[in-house]
């Protein structure tokens, strides 16, 4: 009995030490999740969040909430989770260009995404399609090349904003190939595909959710995916090695969840393995191959590594044309 009420002693000392009660931590999640994220609604990555908050909801038997926070370049939906307090229960949506490009486009605001952030479990991939007008003559890469080489001025390229994957896709083809390119940035993705089917843009780079609605109108025409191989819902495009362009363009935009720094490592971690588990249903994986989607099983640490990998790239490609947002 001497020695149980030392314990208790020593436990409540510990316990007015630090300010909090001598008592476990609460399981997670204790309240209601949110899932801030900068796309707007009815986007394929908002559509994939709202599935993934749903099979997240049945699993922590909590409710999973979705926030839009569009615009200001992912820098409002960015704002308002890295307020949140570090305990998982406000995630944060972002792609690889909010990851990489945002900190080498809007340099004096000295922000570094993965500084401020934790990456907590990847979404997903896609890949962009090279896209011009159905009537095009154009019928390869290597006849894309050439007739850019040849023509007397820059063949305009249009994106959905600078500093883009549209827009950093084309400089990356650019300094691969010699051609030379006019960005033209648009404010709505729908406008971009319509301008490049009527012929008012040369082409642009496309994922299948972006420009299905062009391509299924028949305004548009696919000369190559810039991937390492094929995209199995469009198997009869070719990569844009196969077609006679440069092996080494890979376009492609990677999606993840990450956190406010401080998250401790054992939540991560456990959010990780419920994520990757929402990812494995039936229904999630049907969706994902409808826009597709590459379901990714990456470790946070690999994350970072491919973010590592484009942010190289990327800072090649800003510094060449002092591309900026400022």
């Amino acid at each position: 009995m001497k020695r149980r009420s030392l314990l208790l002693a020593a436990s409540a000392a510990a316990a007015l030490a630090t300010g909090t009660p001598a008592r476990a931590a609460d399981p997670f999640p204790s309240k209601p999740v949110t899932l801030v994220t900068p796309f707007a609604p009815g986007s394929g990555p908002d559509a994939v969040l709202r599935l993934v908050a749903e099979k997240l909801g049945k699993v922590w038997n909590q409710r999973v909430v979705v926030d839009n926070k569009p615009g200001g370049g992912g820098f409002i939906a960015i704002e308002a989770a890295r307020r949140a307090p570090a305990d998982g229960h406000t995630l944060l949506q972002l792609d690889s260009e909010h990851l990489t490009a945002l900190p080498l486009l809007y340099k004096s605001r000295n922000f570094e995404t993965l500084k401020v952030f934790t990456p907590v479990a990847p979404l997903f991939r896609t890949h962009f399609f090279v896209a011009v007008k159905t009537e095009s003559p154009l019928k390869s890469m290597a006849e894309f090349i050439s007739a850019a080489k040849a023509a007397p001025q820059p063949l305009s390229v249009g994106s959905w904003g600078i500093g883009s994957a549209g827009h950093l896709g084309a400089e990356q083809l650019e300094l691969l190939t010699g051609a030379q390119f006019q960005h033209v940035p648009f404010r709505e993705v729908s406008q971009l595909y319509t301008s490049v089917g009527s012929g008012d843009v040369g082409w642009a780079f496309g994922t299948l959710p972006s420009s299905r609605g062009a391509f299924q109108a028949g305004k548009l025409r696919y000369i190559a995916v810039a991937a390492p191989k094929r995209v199995p819902q469009m198997p009869h495009v070719p990569t844009v090695a196969e077609s006679g362009g440069p092996a080494a363009l890979d376009v492609n935009s990677f999606v993840s969840l990450v956190a406010p720094q401080g998250i401790a490592p054992e939540l991560r971690t456990k959010i990780h393995a419920d994520v990757q588990k929402a990812l494995a249903d039936p229904e999630l994986r049907e969706r994902f191959a409808s826009f597709a989607f590459e379901p990714l099983d990456w470790n946070a640490a690999e994350i970072e590594r491919q973010a590592a990998i484009k942010s190289r790239i990327f800072g090649e490609l800003v510094k060449r044309k002092s591309i900026s947002l400022e």
